[in-house]
């Protein structure tokens, strides 16, 4: 099992000087690298303080800076807002700046709320065969002379300038869920990133059982999986209690972006009342101690190792979760302190 830190500024508040935000940002992916994990993934997102990441290829060159060997990742790029000789040139660009450290997670995005922005009239569906066509043609385009007509785009022979620095391009990661996402990635050879969100180890079960079925359908070489999850390492059993709180706050106000109902305002959505926090029983802290990977070093390490045994290759520890900086630095601590070295 290889670790790997998935981060993101995020802002809940008016309050919260953003330059400060980025300084902490930066801390806890210094803490990543020195820590010896995999790699760091940050995602793409727009006009939303709740998740603030814009471009991630700029954040990542930035860590390069920072960090002295750590994988750099996108967690991912929503593909339908990009063209792919634009989004081919930026990523070598990017994993030429930084010396061959970028990786390429994909997804078709989420939000309504930003497909109605970049995209209007575009839905779910539309997204995701957008990123069917475009995926492929990344590896093209780095090798060189890549011409294609297809649905959603169509250009004549097209090189990627620059070329990345790793042979092939950087490693491509396809955000699935459903089958059909899980046989596209494996088939076209691209490595699988999963979230079972709040779900639980069922969810976790039956992402991992769609990836061996998409493997096991396919003649080629099995790609890696990941496994990506809300962690908290809580210094006690009080601590995690409140862990599971602040972690039904984060998921109540996820749903409600999501949701795209609100009211938004200076990128900050209408806050949720305690009323209507306490009323989300889905979210219900008691739900989430049981379904995220929270609790005490031992507990969460217990955690993991059955993920290993299903046959996950990484496990990114999922920070964000509208928690202080000083407790996601110091659950941080104690998951590289106390977990990591029960995997080594």
């Amino acid at each position: 099992m290889e670790f790997s830190l998935f981060v993101h500024m995020e802002r809940l508040t008016p309050d919260q000087p953003q330059a400060r935000l980025n300084d902490e940002f930066i801390e806890l992916c210094k803490m990543a690298d020195a820590a010896g994990m995999r790699a760091i993934w940050t995602g793409e997102h727009h006009g939303m303080e709740f998740t603030i990441a814009p471009n991630p290829l700029t954040t990542l060159v930035n860590l390069a800076h920072h960090t002295k060997r750590v994988r750099l990742g996108t967690g991912t790029v929503i593909a339908p807002f990009w063209h792919p000789i634009k989004l081919a040139g930026e990523a070598a660009a990017a994993d030429l700046m930084t010396g061959g450290r970028i990786e390429l997670g994909v997804a078709r995005g989420a939000y309504a709320y930003e497909y109605e922005r970049l995209m209007p009239g575009m839905d779910a569906w539309e997204a995701g065969q957008r990123m069917r066509e475009m995926t492929p043609l990344l590896p093209r385009l780095w090798a060189g002379d890549c011409a294609h007509d297809g649905q959603y785009f169509a250009f004549p022979a097209t090189t990627s300038a620059p070329k990345p620095a790793q042979p092939g391009g950087p490693p491509i990661w396809i955000a699935a869920r459903d089958p059909n996402s899980h046989e596209f990635g494996v088939h076209n050879g691209f490595n699988i990133q999963v979230t079972p969100l709040w779900q639980g180890m069922r969810e976790i079960e039956t992402l991992m059982s769609r990836f061996d079925a998409a493997c096991a359908s396919h003649e080629g070489a099995r790609p890696k999986i990941m496994l990506l999850h809300h962690t908290y390492v809580g210094a006690d059993g009080d601590d995690v209690a409140q862990a599971a709180k602040d972690l039904s706050r984060f998921y109540c106000y996820f749903g409600a972006w999501f949701q795209n109902k609100r009211p938004v305002e200076q990128g900050l959505i209408a806050p949720l009342s305690a009323a209507e926090i306490a009323g989300n029983a889905m979210m219900a802290p008691e739900n989430l101690a049981r379904d995220l990977t929270i609790g005490t070093a031992p507990e969460v390490t217990r955690r993991i190792k059955a993920y290993e045994a299903l046959g996950y290759d990484e496990f990114a520890f999922w920070i964000d979760s509208g928690m202080s900086f000083e407790r996601k630095r110091s659950s941080l601590a104690r998951f590289i302190d106390e977990v990591m070295p029960a995997f080594q």
